[in-house]
């Protein structure tokens, strides 16, 4: 198995929910597929999906939950075939 490593596409706020009441999107250890909306980023109260380009296992949730980020910085890393 190889490792891949999502990426903010833009800066902002990292979010692991769609809602504050709402489960983690992924958690350590949970199987996407490609195209699966694995966290949000927040810009100006606007949330954009980030999506696995893969599928794969997420290995590692490597931000805290609403922390800041810029463009490029890894957000999780998912082990792949």
């Amino acid at each position: 198995m190889s490792k891949t490593t999502i990426t903010a596409p833009m800066p902002g706020v990292f979010y692991r929910r769609s809602d504050p009441e709402a489960d983690p999107l992924v958690e350590e250890g949970d199987t996407v597929s490609a195209g699966d909306t694995v966290c949000l980023v927040g810009v100006m109260k606007n949330f954009y999906d980030v999506t696995a380009e893969t599928d794969g296992t997420v290995s590692k949730i490597l931000v805290d939950d609403e922390a800041e980020i810029e463009a490029g910085d890894e957000l999780i890393e998912l082990e792949v075939e």
